[in-house]
């Protein structure tokens, strides 16, 4: 156990940023919709090209409560 085991260990970090992180997690579980609707088009209809952007997109809004919680995490100085 070294000094960079405590810098692991964030506590401010993760509470400042969990405010931020819940609203992130409303705006994945609308990305997960768009997600589900995405595929379930651009399987339907292979011209629905725009629709696998759109759930590129959705999926970047699911993983932003998890990116949101390390740019926290990572602010906060050892």
């Amino acid at each position: 156990m070294g000094e960079e085991d405590d810098c692991r260990c964030r506590p401010l970090g993760f509470l400042l940023g969990l405010p931020f992180a819940v609203i992130a997690l409303v705006l994945s579980v609308v990305g997960i919709v768009i997600w589900i609707i995405g595929t379930v088009l651009s399987c339907l209809c292979p011209c629905f090209v725009c629709c696998a952007g759109l759930a590129n997109l959705a999926m970047d809004l699911i993983k932003m409560p998890i990116k949101v919680i390390r740019c926290f995490i990572d602010q906060i100085p050892c």
